[in-house]
């Protein structure tokens, strides 16, 4: 005959005990992962707020220092146009302080050489004119008309020539007068014209580095 085991009993007290035992013992290792996860969180979140807050602190120096380097560098590049139009200025004015000068001395050399110049220039297209007539400084109307007669034997004018003395003219100036027209050497307009040209010159040169420079 076959023995068969009882079954075992239930013991409440103990089973039930063994069971708050491994949920105490689950439940404090979850609040222990918990924990930990919340402090790695909690370390992680301040680790990128800081690096958030520095890269945003280091974004804005950076962008002071490049506004300050911004404004080193117009201010450099104006105060190089300003040297740059006083170094082309004084240039400017001192080769035309030199050609007045070399003006003055030639014309002082050679008080009738221009004139000379006129002259030719303007018989080349006389041919038929009945006369000419060049007014001139007193004092040079006898080597005017000697050049002018010596320059007529060579070109196609035959009309009358005639040479007048004119106080109000200045050394080196002279004025040639036919029918229908005439040419005028004038130092003063010349000057004038010059002083105009260059000007304009300089005008165009700031202004074109005032452009460039912004």
């Amino acid at each position: 005959m076959t023995s068969t085991a009882a079954p075992a009993k239930f013991r409440f007290d103990l089973d039930l005990g063994h069971r708050q035992e491994r949920n105490s013992v689950l439940t404090e290792s979850a609040l222990a992962t918990l924990v930990a996860n919340a402090r790695a969180e909690g370390r992680q979140q301040g680790i990128e707020e800081g690096t958030r807050s520095a890269m945003a602190q280091a974004a804005g120096r950076l962008a002071q220092a490049a506004e300050k380097l911004a404004d080193h560098a117009a201010a450099l590049n104006a105060a190089m146009d300003d040297h740059r139009h006083r170094t082309l200025t004084d240039a400017v004015s001192l080769a035309s302080t030199i050609a007045r000068k070399l003006a003055g001395h030639l014309v002082a050399l050679y008080p009738a050489g221009e004139i000379e110049a006129l002259i030719s220039e303007c018989l080349a297209s006389l041919d038929g004119v009945p006369h000419l007539v060049i007014r001139c400084a007193p004092e040079l109307a006898d080597q005017v008309r000697d050049i002018a007669q010596t320059r007529i034997t060579t070109s196609g004018f035959s009309g009358r020539l005639i040479v007048m003395g004119d106080p109000d003219r200045p050394i080196g100036d002279a004025r040639l007068e036919w029918v229908d027209g005439g040419l005028e050497r004038n130092q003063a307009t010349l000057a004038e014209e010059i002083d105009r040209r260059i000007g304009a010159y300089l005008a165009a040169r700031n202004g074109a580095g005032t452009t460039g420079g912004h």
